[in-house]
């Protein structure tokens, strides 16, 4: 799914604030006609499991009254041995279709999980993708991986069992409830006071699980995202002897998710007792009142024995409730976070237009104010003009907002204010797939995905062979290095590039940008953290491939722009300063102190600001 494309559409943001189980259901629209089989195979399944203690009792008719027996009545079988040949046959065929039945939903439910845990995570992932970096600003990767991961895996195990296991409750108690109700009305009100009493403790355990578990999964989250953290940053813990220390962090973290956990299993721990004390009052009922009816004629001897094993067939398996109840409410605290990350919705949408072909490459800032949702202004009016195919540099002390400018021009935020334009097309006009494409953004940052080197290189050009791969390492000047690995284009890097050097990994990033072929090639402090031989050898990449293309450079080393065609200086959000290198420092100004410093030599002139 590509970023351009609309993010999924199976949750319309009017169901948020719903019940989680609702929201499924709207979530899970395309499955719907699944569902409805395995719960129809749940239930069938569920009635055939019931209908043994109806053979029992019929068999039990037979020995105990013979030829008065009900299926000698009723079906006209007199006799004895034959009936029970009859009972026999049926008790066949009821297993057979429960088995039948139990393979199917077996089936059913198990594969929905599949498909629906496996869309929910993709549909998640690519939702996540198409937000705009604003969105990351309050978000841990620790809780982002916990709702892709751990929360998409406990709705795949409710789907897997908990819905059968409640849907079969159901079912047993509207089942046997009628049975009792048409044979024994006398007694079914008796037999059944307990299922109320469970039910509502049910509810009553359920409203106070329901937090304690949404507690629960906000602690992983916090927890994940400290081991993320952590392993992210091994090196800088090992430098920095920290280990302990993050240990004890980690300990912590841990710790306090024990503590709710343990809340929340202390809670549903006590609902299987309590419940097993309503089960043991209906089954005492039965027993007594209806063996007292049986003694007294009342009741035949084969309907008492169908009574008190629907009454244990029914009554037990609601001490599992406590499970169902406790897989349930971890599934829809699950649910609800998956859901809810569903339901953001991007402020930042693609446009439809695309850019003039050729794509020329100029661009422009006009008048743009940005300021961080987190933030005071970091941009104040910026304007800014870039003619197609020269060499450009904005530069400025830290915090001036000279990285801010690539963000807006790759439309990774929006101004609050003012234009930003491509070849005089507004960015927000444009679909993602027009503009990010025609840009080469090479970054101080590096970011190499594990994998081989190769992998990294068409990141942006996955189709793009290996004579093009070549020509783009021989650009950033990285050919020579990877010849001399072990396996070459094949050699694995490692996650993020740890096996290679800060200069291997910038030459590699840059091959990655050029090897697209942008229009518009742009560099976020490139050579900052690299040698000085390094930074030598991709400036003179640089100046290369930068020839006849539009090229932004961001630098804090002047000495790295001072050949570029124009230079804006940035000092607080505007750009106070543009000219060529001599202009600049012919004007005495802001870029001429920078200069000075930087080139060791003592900035005694009066600054004129």
């Amino acid at each position: 799914m590509s970023s351009s494309q609309a993010p999924p559409a199976r949750v319309p943001p009017a169901v948020r604030g719903q019940h989680p189980l609702r929201r499924l259901w709207v979530y899970a629209a395309d499955h719907r006609p699944t569902i409805l089989w395995a719960s129809f195979l749940s239930v069938l399944n569920k009635l055939v499991d019931l209908a043994p203690p109806f053979l029992i009792g019929a068999a039990v008719d037979v020995v105990v009254r013979g030829d008065a027996a009900w299926l000698g009545t009723t079906l006209g079988i007199t006799d004895q041995r034959t009936q029970l040949v009859a009972i026999a046959v049926l008790s066949a065929v009821v297993w057979g279709i429960e088995s039948l039945a139990e393979y199917g939903y077996s089936l059913a439910w198990r594969n929905l999980a599949q498909v629906v845990q496996h869309e929910a995570r993709l549909d998640a992932y690519a939702h996540v993708q198409d937000l705009e970096l604003a969105y990351f600003e309050d978000q841990s990767t620790g809780g982002l991986m916990s709702i892709l991961n751990d929360d998409v895996n406990q709705l795949e195990r409710f789907l897997d069992t908990g819905a059968n296991h409640i849907l079969q409750v159901l079912a047993s108690v509207v089942f046997v409830g009628a049975t009792f109700v048409v044979l024994v009305p006398a007694i079914a009100p008796l037999a059944f006071l307990p299922i109320p009493v469970i039910l509502a403790g049910s509810v009553w355990f359920q409203r106070r699980l329901e937090p304690r578990y949404a507690e629960v999964r906000e602690r992983v989250g916090l927890l994940n995202g400290i081991l993320a953290n952590n392993l992210g940053g091994i090196a800088t813990i090992k430098a920095f002897s920290a280990e302990q220390r993050e240990i004890e962090r980690v300990a912590d973290a841990s710790d306090d998710y024990q503590v709710v956990n343990r809340g929340a299993i202390k809670l549903s721990s006590a609902f299987v007792p309590l419940i097993r004390i309503a089960i043991l009052a209906g089954f005492v009922v039965t027993l007594y009142l209806g063996g007292v009816q049986a003694l007294e004629g009342v009741l035949a001897v084969g309907t008492y024995s169908v009574l008190v094993f629907l009454t244990q067939r029914l009554l037990w398996p609601l001490t599992r409730l406590g499970e169902v109840f406790d897989d349930y409410q971890r599934a829809m605290a699950s649910v609800r976070r998956l859901l809810d990350l569903l339901a953001v919705r991007p402020s930042i949408r693609p446009g439809t237009s695309a850019l003039p072909d050729p794509v020329a490459g100029s661009v422009t800032f006009d008048d743009v104010h940005f300021a961080y949702a987190s933030g005071g202004p970091v941009l104040r009016g910026v304007d800014l003009w870039v003619p197609a195919g020269e060499t450009h540099a904005i530069v400025g002390s830290t915090g001036a907002g000279k990285s801010t400018v690539v963000k807006l021009l790759l439309r990774l935020y929006d101004p609050v204010e003012g234009r930003v334009l491509v070849d005089d097309v507004d960015v927000r006009d444009l679909a993602f797939d027009a503009l990010r494409p025609v840009i080469g953004l090479v970054s101080q940052d590096v970011f190499l995905f594990h994998g081989t080197v190769r992998d990294n290189i068409v990141y942006g050009a996955p189709d793009a062979g290996d004579d093009a791969v070549w020509r783009a390492a021989e650009l950033a000047e990285a050919a020579d290095f990877v010849r001399e690995m072990p396996d070459g284009l094949d050699t694995v890097v490692g996650e993020r590039g740890q096996k290679l050097s800060g200069g291997q990994r910038q030459r590699l990033s840059i091959a990655r940008a050029l090897l697209r072929d942008p229009a518009i090639l742009v560099l976020d402090e490139a050579t900052s953290a690299v040698d000085n031989e390094t930074e030598a050898a991709i400036q003179r990449s640089l100046a290369h491939v930068s020839h006849d293309r539009t090229t932004v450079v961001i630098a804090h080393r002047l000495s790295t722009v001072r050949h570029a065609d124009r230079i804006h200086v940035l000092d607080r959000g505007r750009v106070v300063e543009s000219g060529t290198h001599e202009d600049l420092v012919a004007g005495r100004g802001i870029y001429d102190g920078l200069w000075q410093v930087q080139t060791g030599e003592a900035a005694i002139r009066p600054v004129r600001t």
